[in-house]
């Protein structure tokens, strides 16, 4: 069995923002040479994400309206915030939309179902996070 490694460095110019991945993760899969296997895709950053779902820009504003409803930003509304931080909704909303995907590798692609593609949402933004592709199989 083979494996291969990337990372990808993501800075958004905005605080919450999601950008699909969807082509670098299969440059990566087309570098590694593999053809049948599985490919993790993994956020390395404990106030992001990484998500797979339509590429609709309706719908990624949903999103993140709805992560903003279930932990609203509060520079006062957190323990974790008494730190010095002002992420502490960051973490939830992390928490919520999740950390990681694996997608079957099929005769060299990424084997999605209809719509499907693969996001980074970012919580707490503007600053460098490292997204992990880590791909094995044969």
């Amino acid at each position: 069995m083979k494996s291969h490694t990337e990372y990808l460095t993501l800075r958004t110019p905005e605080r919450y923002q999601i950008v699909n991945i969807t082509g670098q993760v299969q440059e990566a899969l087309e570098k590694s040479g593999i053809q049948e296997g599985l490919c993790l895709v993994n956020s390395m950053h404990i106030t992001s994400s990484v998500f797979i779902n339509d590429n609709e820009l309706g719908l990624h504003q949903d999103f993140i309206r709805w992560v903003e409803k279930l932990a609203p930003y509060d520079i006062n509304g957190y323990q974790h915030n008494l730190t010095g931080e002002d992420n502490g909704d960051a973490h939830l909303k992390r928490t919520i939309m999740g950390r990681e995907v694996v997608i079957a590798v099929t005769q060299g692609r990424l084997d999605f179902g209809p719509w499907e593609e693969i996001f980074y949402g970012e919580f707490d933004g503007q600053r460098n996070k490292r997204i992990l592709i880590k791909i094995i199989g044969e």
